[in-house]
């Protein structure tokens, strides 16, 4: 598990580090500095070994040091003085007043003196192969106008490797956001724990590849008042649902698939499918009989309810597939028929199990606002509560906000937990960066995934992962951060092959066949 932190979050860590424990804050700078300069020094070695085979080797690369007042500055002065030292041409410019630099930048400035470099005071009028931009640091809250945003758009525009110092200039702190301009980097070294503005966009894509470097702030920072929000990585494998070598079919869990409706035979079966590839023992479709000869001839594997028009018979076929499953998904590709509500309703009223709701399952609740209402009130008594996972994207999410999409998408992680907090739910935020908020206020963040994913079907198949997942006795919330994560995974898997241009839903469900094996490897 990897922290992702607030400006606040980060701030406050650091300053305990350095009051609480003692760490000074020049010693925290320098080592910042050092791993900036390491990071640097590493690249251009390679650069001329790979240069070595076809003729002289360059000079060292022309650096500039783009410094602001703040500590962001006072560490990027450092860094030109390491690199210096180290062999590279280095030049220095300070932005901003001299008198309002912090304590550690005027202490770096005074460093430089006694060295006797030359620190400018203006821009030069020549190019650079390295730039390292340290004007401003997590602390931004106001656009970049002036000269400032002139230094800005002089790096941007030059044709220079640009290694950011803990966050690219210009990019807010936590939401990603471009505060009017911001520095396009190559590469962006931050230290400690990786800020939200680094994975939320715009801001991701203008840090170019993010290094997180230990500098000797930790975890103990937080004295036990850890950020809220949290991610996994490649090193996190332990997520995965215990199998026992002596269980069956029943063990692992049989899940009951509603979905599907006439001509959308296809959402039924990417998700029954995806339900199987995740680990349940069995699964369930309950469909219109028009359906069936496809999912029999695509998914044999899948056993089959169906229906013709929805009378008392087809609601009893329903009610003994209820009672058969261990988990009730309901939604891909469902439309909003008459009958698909009358089956909502059915299965919101008449069963109690862990129960994953999307797509127009979710568009139904918005149309009638009554059977949302019940839910709520259902959910916030513990003796009616159940398991329960949302999935909207950020339209779903609005129609049943009663917001817009943008305004969603600007407040996705106060929402997520406001409704994660009404619905005692693990509530999905699907996205670029898809969140996941449980009722006790924790926030997941997802990192994998990718554009290619944004194709008719890949919903479906995450349906089906969070009802297998569930179905082997997952709780809610860590269904759905296992789910949302393994589904990004495999959709990388199949970029990975594919470009994000060819990517298609059935391609998701393929790769978890490679995926879990290769999860369950790293774990022995």
């Amino acid at each position: 598990m990897e922290y992702l932190v607030t400006s606040a979050e980060m701030k406050r860590c650091d300053g305990n580090t350095i009051e609480h424990f003692g760490m000074p804050s020049m010693v925290l700078m320098e080592r910042a500095a050092l791993a900036c300069a390491e990071e640097l020094i590493a690249r251009d070695k390679k650069l001329k070994e790979a240069m070595r085979s076809f003729g002289p080797v360059p000079p060292a690369n022309r650096t500039l040091v783009a410094a602001g007042t703040g500590n962001n500055g006072g560490d990027g002065l450092a860094i030109g003085r390491l690199l210096s030292q180290a062999g590279f041409p280095v030049d220095f410019v300070l932005l901003g007043k001299e008198e309002k630099c912090s304590a550690e930048t005027a202490a770096q400035l005074k460093i430089l003196e006694n060295y006797g470099y030359r620190v400018m005071r203006k821009l030069p009028e020549r190019e650079y192969d390295i730039i390292i931009d340290s004007i401003f640091g997590i602390g931004l809250t106001r656009p970049v106008e002036g000269s400032f945003a002139e230094a800005v758009e002089y790096i941007n525009a030059q044709d220079a490797y640009v290694l950011s110092v803990d966050i690219p200039s210009g990019i807010h702190g936590d939401t990603g956001e471009v505060m009017g301009c911001a520095v396009q980097a190559d590469v962006t070294v931050t230290f400690g724990f990786r800020k939200l503005g680094l994975v939320l966009y715009p801001g991701a894509r203008y840090a170019g590849k993010v290094l997180c470097a230990d500098i000797g702030i930790t975890q103990e920072g937080f004295l036990g008042e850890y950020p809220r929000i949290f991610t996994w990585n490649k090193e996190d494998r332990g997520f995965l649902p215990v199998r026992l070598q002596e269980g069956n079919k029943g063990t692992f869990g049989k899940v009951l698939l509603i979905a599907g409706s006439r001509g959308m035979a296809g959402a039924c079966e990417l998700s029954a499918a995806a339900v199987l590839k995740s680990g349940a023992g069995m699964v369930r479709a309950v469909t219109p009989e028009s359906n069936r000869v496809i999912m029999q001839t695509a998914l044999p594997e899948a056993m089959l309810t169906t229906y013709e028009k929805w009378t008392p018979q087809a609601e009893e076929k329903l009610r003994e597939a209820c009672a058969w499953a261990n988990v009730i998904a309901v939604g891909p590709g469902f439309g909003k028929s008459p009958e698909a509500l009358r089956i909502l309703e059915a299965v919101l009223k008449q069963t109690m199990q862990p129960l994953i709701i999307d797509a127009d399952a979710l568009n139904l609740l918005s149309e009638h606002r009554e059977l949302l209402d019940e839910l709520i009130q259902r959910q916030q008594e513990p003796e009616t509560r159940r398991e329960l996972i949302l999935t909207p994207h950020p339209g779903e999410f609005g129609r049943l906000a009663g917001k817009k999409t943008d305004e969603i998408q600007k407040e996705a992680a106060a929402l997520t937990l406001e409704w994660a907090a009404r619905l005692q739910a693990a509530f999905i935020c699907k996205g670029a960066r898809t969140l996941v908020g449980s009722p006790e206020g924790r926030l997941y963040m997802n990192l994998t995934g990718n554009s290619g994913m944004a194709t008719a079907g890949s919903g479906d198949v995450l349906t089906g992962i969070l009802a297998g997942l569930s179905a082997q006795g997952m709780h809610a919330f860590d269904a759905a951060c296992a789910g949302v994560y393994l589904h990004g995974m495999a959709g990388d898997r199949a970029a990975h092959k594919k470009s994000e241009y060819g990517v298609t839903a059935g391609d998701l469900t393929l790769e978890l066949e490679a995926l879990f094996p290769e999860l369950l490897k790293k774990l022995q």
